[in-house]
């Protein structure tokens, strides 16, 4: 139990002795106020209650408090605030507490499923990838940290008229070319050819047009979209010629994909394919037909009505008999739900699907599906650069890999300017290049909270200073280099009495579980991001007013060594769980 529990329940206490009053629950706060105390407790919930001015509620509440219990050694009272100061022993428990506790998880005895990435295999992965993968990677670490067993898993839209766009092209245009033969990573080989289909397709509509034909005919009429529609035709009846051109052209895609989730740190427990559950909801269809949830119209399709819900009209099958989207994700959610015991699945994906997801989640649950209401929307904003949205067409989509590369050249630049890691290997630097211009980039991405679109600058996020990764890290490796060179000893705190810096910095590392289970709630990295800002901040403020390695008192000498110990862990592990490395010299 932590120091503000323990005051809330003194506090119940005193109220029910003197006011006579159950079940009140006073916020209590850290003092960050010039005036002396620990804690801050707010007295205005009891106005209302006792007729009472809530200064007056505050003396009052601060006498019973230091009477009634010995935890307390004086008060103060400001404008209905009521500032208390707590013996120095319930410091050294709570440390003591956190200390012992740090490695301990208390497990749910729940699974949850979180998808993320699912990309389209005509193309690499971008900016808006990074964020995706990112969040889902960071959720899920976050949530095994509060106690659940997580299952990470990504559907790859492997199968359709956009990945046979590319196989024509790579037909008519590759001359027999592979990712090896032109030493060009697969994923980017295989986009290459989605754009020159497009390049061609668009030459033909301009003739077609020059020629009288409509622009709107004039796309349905040119010859590469049709031998793609074909293509696709054929792929669905099993064709082999175009069924192994198309498992060799996604083997290049999953090999650079694999290449760049490595560099970014996330990987999968589980990969599924469209191309197995694109037929899973048919099933389903005849199921809601059954038992009029669904309705078929004259031509044969079937649709559910939401307009009920405040939605629309949904198509579910057409006419002739094809899926849609929509029937796709009704039928992989069903079969999640068979495969695995899931307490909730959640779906990292943008906000422009937001209408995506009401839908699908209405539909399971008019479907008679009561485990509905465990799916989630992890929502989040797309990312913008300083010069604007990124824009395919015009170029201006930032390539993962590329963004990657920048931000470790960014990193070796800063750290030979700084010239401190002149005595590391070439081995040992390469690696700090990497894990500090990564976590630049991963830290940038994930203290915005998700719902808000957000301004990736890169070269604000490798700043050494203010918010950002590097300062973060800088201070890990700080203590790291203060820990090597003093006769560090874990041992116990009972004989010293906290200072004001030092009691600070203990509140903040008592937080690290309360911060992490309200991150596993809301599903926010950008809690943990901002807590580990928050407690760097403490530490230094600590650091630069209390001597360490010069401390006479060896028992203060060993706490402040102690104290920092478990800070840098806390440090560790808080950006562990936004997929970010440490350093022990920067």
């Amino acid at each position: 139990m932590n120091i503000k529990d323990i005051i809330e329940g003194k506090l119940s206490e005193v109220i029910l002795n003197v006011y006579q009053l159950k079940d009140i629950k006073l916020e209590v706060q850290e003092n960050k106020t010039e005036f002396e105390g620990d804690f801050t407790i707010v007295t205005f919930p009891l106005v209302k209650q006792l007729k009472k001015n809530p200064e007056s509620i505050g003396v009052e509440l601060g006498e019973a408090l230091t009477e009634q219990s010995d935890l307390f050694e004086s008060f103060n009272v400001v404008k209905g605030f009521l500032n208390v100061k707590v013996i120095n022993q319930l410091f050294v428990d709570n440390f003591r507490s956190v200390s012992n506790g740090f490695s301990t998880i208390e497990k749910k005895n729940a699974t949850v499923m979180v998808e993320y990435s699912s990309p389209n295999t005509n193309k690499p992965l971008h900016l808006g990838h990074i964020r995706n993968n990112l969040l889902g990677f960071s959720v899920a670490q976050i949530l095994k940290e509060a106690g659940y067993d997580v299952i990470k898993t990504q559907i790859i839209n492997d199968r359709g008229i956009h990945i046979c766009k590319s196989m024509l092209a790579w037909e008519k245009f590759g001359n027999g070319e592979t990712p090896e033969t032109t030493h060009t990573k697969g994923d980017k080989f295989v986009g290459n050819y989605y754009v020159e289909f497009d390049k061609n397709y668009k030459k033909e509509i301009a003739d077609l047009v020059s020629q009288g034909v409509g622009e709107e005919q004039a796309k349905k009429e040119a010859p590469m979209i049709k031998e793609a529609q074909q293509m696709l035709l054929d792929w669905e009846n099993g064709d082999e010629t175009v069924r192994n051109l198309w498992a060799e052209m996604n083997s290049w895609v999953y090999k650079g994909f694999n290449e760049t989730y490595k560099r970014l740190g996330v990987d999968f427990d589980q990969v599924q394919y469209e191309s197995n559950t694109y037929l899973l909801g048919k099933d389903l269809i005849q199921q809601g037909l059954d038992n009029g949830v669904l309705y078929q119209k004259e031509d044969g399709s079937v649709w559910c009505d939401l307009t009920d819900e405040g939605l629309d009209q949904k198509l579910l099958l057409r006419s002739d008999g094809t899926s849609v989207y929509m029937t796709q994700d009704l039928g992989t959610a069903v079969e999640r739900f068979k495969q695995s015991d899931i307490k909730k699945l959640i779906y990292t994906v943008g906000n422009e699907q937001d209408y995506h997801f009401q839908v699908l989640f209405k539909i399971l649950k008019k479907l008679g599906y009561e485990w509905a209401d465990q799916l989630y929307h992890l929502s989040y904003g797309m990312v913008e650069l300083p010069e604007g949205k990124m824009k395919s067409r015009e170029g201006t989509v930032v390539d993962a890999d590329d963004l990657m590369q920048e931000m470790y050249e960014t990193a070796k630049s800063k750290a030979q300017e700084l010239g401190k890691l002149e005595t590391l290997s070439e081995e040992d630097k390469e690696a700090s290049y990497e894990t500090v211009g990564l976590g630049a980039l991963k830290y940038f991405m994930l203290k915005v909270d998700p719902k808000k679109k957000m301004l990736f600058n890169p070269a604000e996020s490798i700043d050494f200073n203010g918010n950002t990764g590097p300062f973060i890290q800088y201070t890990y490796a700080r203590i790291q280099s203060l820990l090597s060179k003093a006769d560090y000893i874990q041992k116990d705190t009972a004989d010293v009495v906290f200072n004001q810096s030092e009691k600070e910095l203990i509140m903040q590392l008592t937080n690290f579980k309360t911060v992490v289970a309200k991150s596993a709630e809301t599903l926010s990295p950008a809690l943990v991001a901002n807590y580990v800002y928050d407690l760097v901040k403490a530490y230094n403020s600590f650091y630069q007013n209390n001597p360490i390695l010069i401390q006479d008192d060896e028992n203060i000498k060993q706490f402040r060594l102690n104290v920092s110990d478990l800070t840098a862990k806390t440090i560790k592990k808080s950006l562990a769980l936004l997929g970010i490395g440490t350093v022990n010299r920067m």
